[in-house]
């Protein structure tokens, strides 16, 4: 009887001694993850030795949780006041263009502490109606942020829209302007294909890419279609160097983006003068989706909407090679222009 009660003692002390081992391993290995992932987002001198142009470590603290209950609405004005929270008119503006990966390059900035981004497109320069409704109606659609960050937003019209760069240029004529371009061809099926499933929902017919692309009467491109005119970047962007130095545009590559998204955020860092902070660990790829995904910390993931990357319709290999033609030499006045080379067909 004494010989059990001595084994059963020894089997719980055999227990308890293995737990508490399994804590304390436990505890070390998390120490251990705290610390290889202190360098990539740590609380002491984040963004260097303290000065004026500093980014309060506070904005770090509510960015995530703080900010996003004011975005809803559940903030009272004494709240904000204390806060020092504010609606800016943005410093830089992502102006185009469409189906270049404008959504995913404003979310890829928006893991810069110092950026905050408007959710939704705001088509206030390209929309007479939202423009009648003046400058203080455009302010207070931007999310709140604290005075040292930098309010982004992004509608991709605003590149193609005659009026818009008047418009921006009266608002602010020294803003930062971001364009994000595909290979032309590549983003002109993009373009049909978003349009394309729209219809589809619809349960509406619609005409094959070809013979939108191909004027039926000459057999040459359509230029009048516009899926095809706003790839012809370089008319575009003429109309905007009336009224902004080349120097306040930014080219992004939006093939680049896809596949190798950190080297083209730190070439956008630079240029709107961020202190570098966007890293290899804030973007990790999904296998399953095929595209990178977002990180903000170790507890909050993002990938964009399940509507990014469709899959585009065969076209006639003849009309590529076609469009490839026409556009050629428009890619190659582009490439001149913004001093950026792509390694378009």
């Amino acid at each position: 009887m004494l010989f059990k009660q001595q084994a059963l003692l020894r089997q719980k002390l055999f227990v308890l001694g293995s737990l508490a081992i399994g804590s304390l391993l436990y505890l070390v290995a998390r120490v251990g993850s705290l610390d290889r992932l202190q360098p990539l987002c740590p609380i002491e001198g984040r963004f260097g030795p303290r000065g004026q142009d500093e980014i309060p470590l506070r904005a770090l603290q509510f960015k995530r949780g703080l900010l996003h209950e004011f975005r809803k609405g559940n903030a009272t004005k004494e709240q904000i006041r204390l806060h020092n929270l504010v609606q800016q008119l943005p410093k830089a503006i992502i102006i185009g263009v469409r189906k270049g990966g404008t959504r995913a390059l404003l979310e890829m900035l928006n893991l810069h502490p110092a950026v905050v981004k408007a959710s939704q497109e705001i088509h206030f320069f390209d929309n007479d109606e939202n423009y009648a409704k003046g400058i203080e109606w455009y302010r207070k659609k931007m999310p709140f942020s604290y005075p040292h960050q930098i309010t982004i937003e992004k509608s991709p019209a605003y590149f193609i829209t005659e009026e818009v760069p008047e418009r921006i240029y009266k608002m602010n004529s020294s803003i930062k302007l971001l364009i994000i371009v595909r290979e032309p061809t590549t983003r002109a099926i993009s373009d049909y294909t978003q349009v394309l499933e729209g219809k589809e929902r619809k349960n509406k017919t619609y005409y094959k890419f070809e013979k939108l692309a191909i004027d039926p009467n000459t057999c040459e491109v359509n230029t009048k279609y516009k899926a095809v005119r706003t790839s012809i970047y370089t008319k575009h962007l003429e109309r905007w160097l009336k009224y902004f130095p080349i120097e306040q545009f930014h080219i992004v590559d939006g093939d680049r983006l896809i596949t190798e998204p950190l080297p083209e955020l730190q070439l956008v860092e630079k240029f709107l003068n961020l202190p570098p902070r966007i890293s290899q660990y804030n973007l990790y790829f999904n296998a399953t989706r095929g595209f990178y995904c977002l990180r903000f910390n170790i507890v909050f993931n993002k990938c964009l909407a399940g509507s990014k990357g469709r899959i585009h319709p065969e076209v006639d290999t003849s009309v590529i090679t076609k469009l490839r033609k026409f556009f050629h030499p428009f890619n190659q006045k582009f490439y001149q222009i913004t001093g950026r080379t792509f390694n378009w067909p």
